[in-house]
């Protein structure tokens, strides 16, 4: 047994699939199948029970399986901390960012990550938030980009900055004229949102004070899977909706038939950090990746400091 079964076995696990598996590891369906095979019979044990339609985990392949994820980061541990003590700042950092976040956030920061930290490569990811922290816990990550609290005592969070929202509706709708936003006019909004997996739905609708996601009008029903989505909505008259403020940066504000408004309301703001496994050993490099985020963000967000 070495730690390249493992991983194939891994990868089995989590794609029930032996075509897909090999592909993410990058070799023939037949090899892994092969190796898999030669180690049951080696354990004297069956991991996967194979049918024509599907593959599944025996009970005693979910407790290997268990245990050699745990191994493969321990491994994965040992790589990190022999590159952490040759230079934490140099090598690979795969990061994780939410959709939301990405677009706006990443385009500032790219450049001058190259120019402090040049043997710093960034690795990029976008996924929803709870992809991004399942693949902190496979180590298919380094850290996450993230605008939600974590209640798990493996990761650690870094908090970077507060986003406040901005009302984003159309040019012809009624708060067009209104100097002051309130609370009570969020909660009576035709508001879009974006589909369920992503946090912003979740921020907005507590923004708004809503206990349910709007089922009325003409979007009642709307899934949307990105904010240009819903920001072509608005632009065609067909609703309303929260933006976070990095967002307001992007061409959908100029002439494209959108108010954008700042809330000057409290609790109308999301907090961005970074998340990380508590064991993840370059610590330096996770601080100075935050460093040039808080340089690099403009003014309409408030930085949250290092502490110290």
């Amino acid at each position: 047994m070495n730690l390249r079964d493992l991983k194939y076995i891994i990868a089995v696990a989590e794609t029930r699939h032996f075509g897909k598996a090999a592909d993410r590891c990058f070799v023939s369906q037949p090899t892994l199948s092969g190796q898999i095979k030669k180690l049951e019979e080696e354990l004297g044990v069956t991991i996967f029970e194979r049918t024509r339609r599907s593959v599944e985990l025996t009970p005693i392949g979910e407790q290997i399986v268990d245990h050699a994820r745990r191994m493969m980061e321990q491994a994965d541990a040992i790589e990190q901390l022999s590159q952490a003590h040759q230079d934490p700042l140099s090598g690979p950092l795969r990061v994780g960012v939410i959709p939301t976040l990405g677009p706006y956030l990443i385009p500032l920061i790219i450049v001058p990550l190259k120019q402090r930290y040049p043997q710093l490569k960034l690795i990029l990811n976008e996924e929803i938030t709870d992809r991004l922290l399942q693949r902190l816990h496979n180590h298919e990550i380094d850290v996450a980009l993230i605008a939600t609290p974590v209640a798990d005592t493996d990761i650690d969070t870094m908090p970077l900055f507060d986003e406040p929202f901005w009302l984003a509706h159309p040019r012809d709708h009624p708060l067009y004229t209104q100097e002051e936003i309130t609370h009570e006019d969020l909660e009576q909004l035709d508001l879009l949102l974006l589909s369920d997996g992503h946090c912003l739905a979740k921020q907005v609708m507590v923004a708004c004070n809503l206990a349910d996601r709007p089922h009325q009008g003409e979007m009642g029903d709307l899934q949307a899977s990105s904010l240009e989505t819903l920001l072509q909505l608005v632009g065609a008259g067909f609703g309303c909706t929260l933006v976070p403020a990095l967002a307001t940066r992007g061409s959908w504000t100029t002439d494209s038939g959108i108010i954008a408004r700042k809330l000057d309301l409290p609790d109308t703001y999301r907090r961005i950090s970074l998340a990380f496994r508590h064991s993840f050993p370059r610590r330096q490099a996770l601080e100075a990746f935050a460093d040039v985020i808080r340089s690099k963000v403009p003014n309409s967000v408030k930085v949250i400091k290092a502490s110290a």
